[in-house]
């Protein structure tokens, strides 16, 4: 059982008052706070192991590449992957996912070939391969959804033929919250002789990953989005794969030999690593999982479903206040996108920022969702691990002194 009392002590950050009031940070989506067993993992390497990687034989650079790699055995022990070859550190889903587009894509992807997605995903999960099927000629298709956003797994099996080299999805929607049937559209893919990719951005901090159970063939996460430093994301790749796709980038210690004329790459991972990584990102990249599984993953999503499941209720009666995606808890992540009526959200985060609770609002990078959902923008209150019951009490309470104040000019 989690107590989010005791790990808020984790979070120095939380304590601290905004416009007057206690700081409520619901704004998790977008990026969460780092604990202190992080924040010290980044202070000892820069203040006692501090060198590069994979180039020094003296102690310091032993120390730093021993960590970094002892990192890497943590990612994949995260995610269950075969081998910590099938791991590579990027700086962040988008660039894992513009890699994929740009290596895998360039060599598999011909003109006539499919590319499929659905209109639920975030803007670095479309623009990659739009911009891979402008390169190739290949064409772009959209998987819809169901009424209440979760992926029409009907209209993808009708529109995935053998001509799909590509599908990427998020796991867990942005603005919906939905937690997307990965392994049943792994089945489907894999039918018609195409791959699947995986956005997990905002899956891989609040659920238990398996990707060998998943059947994926690419996974994407960022570090930031669990309790990680910004500059820190990972891409699975089945070893099949990885062996097949040339680096994106090159240089430093991704190279093996260089001539005159053509140059070798090192063996996986190292390949893709192309110059001097974030060291430090990246190890306490490691202490944050250490710090996710000494939780718990299995016991946060149950704890963000249980705070779900107090909240939703009570934003569901506030009259005016229109809520997307699931209506039960059980199938939802800890996002919840709202508007209120008559009103822009970004008027509506603006006043919760005056009570001291932090929301995201606007398109949240996924404008062609929103067309889809006919709104312009929404507000986002997002919760993690180190959110109380009480933290969702003062949501409902600033969105209906927020109401008040607009309708009547006074709270």
């Amino acid at each position: 059982m989690i107590s989010p009392e005791q790990i808020r002590q984790d979070f120095p950050i939380l304590f601290q008052e905004v416009n007057d009031e206690p700081l409520v940070y619901l704004d998790n989506a977008a990026t969460t706070q780092k604990p202190k067993q992080v924040l010290a993992t980044m202070t000892h390497y820069y203040s006692a192991n501090n060198a590069n990687v994979h180039r020094g034989v003296h102690t310091l650079a032993e120390r730093a590449t021993h960590d970094y790699e002892a990192a890497r055995e943590k990612v994949r022990r995260f995610l269950n992957a075969q081998e910590t070859a099938e791991i590579i550190f990027t700086r962040g889903t988008t660039t894992s996912l513009n890699w994929v587009a740009q290596s895998y894509g360039d060599t598999f992807v011909k003109a006539g070939d499919e590319i499929v997605i659905s209109y639920m995903e975030h803007h670095s999960n479309i623009i990659p391969w739009q911009q891979l099927a402008k390169r190739t000629g290949a064409i772009l298709k959209y998987m819809e959804l169901t009424e209440e956003g979760f992926l029409d797994l009907e209209h993808a099996a009708s529109i995935i033929t053998e001509k799909t080299k590509i599908v990427s999805v998020a796991h867990a929607s942005n603005v919906l919250g939905v937690i997307n049937p990965i392994q049943e559209l792994a089945t489907i893919v894999h039918e018609k002789g195409g791959i699947l990719v995986v956005d997990g951005a905002q899956s891989a901090p609040h659920i238990k990953i398996d990707v060998q159970s998943l059947d994926c063939d690419f996974f994407a996460f960022s570090g930031h989005k669990m309790c990680a430093t910004t500059g820190t994301g990972v891409l699975y790749g089945k070893r099949k794969w990885l062996e097949q796709m040339e680096p994106v980038e090159f240089g430093g210690e991704m190279i093996d030999f260089v001539g005159l004329q053509d140059s070798t790459w090192k063996e996986l991972p190292w390949k893709f690593e192309a110059g001097t990584p974030n060291i430090a990102g990246v190890i306490a990249l490691g202490a944050a999982i250490d710090y996710l599984e000494s939780i718990g993953l299995a016991g946060i999503h149950q704890y963000e479903a249980e705070l779900v499941g107090y909240v939703l209720p009570k934003l569901q009666a506030i009259e005016g206040l229109t809520i997307y995606g699931p209506k039960d808890p059980a199938h939802r992540t800890g996002v919840i996108s709202f508007n209120l009526e008559n009103l822009h959200p970004h008027d509506v985060a603006t006043a919760l920022d005056m009570e001291g609770v932090a929301v995201r609002a606007g398109h949240h990078c996924a404008q062609p969702l929103l067309k889809y959902l006919g709104v312009a923008a929404t507000a986002r209150a997002s919760f993690y691990l180190y959110n109380t019951k009480a933290d969702a009490d003062r949501l409902v309470q600033a969105i209906l002194a927020t109401k008040e104040f607009f309708q009547h000019g006074a709270i």
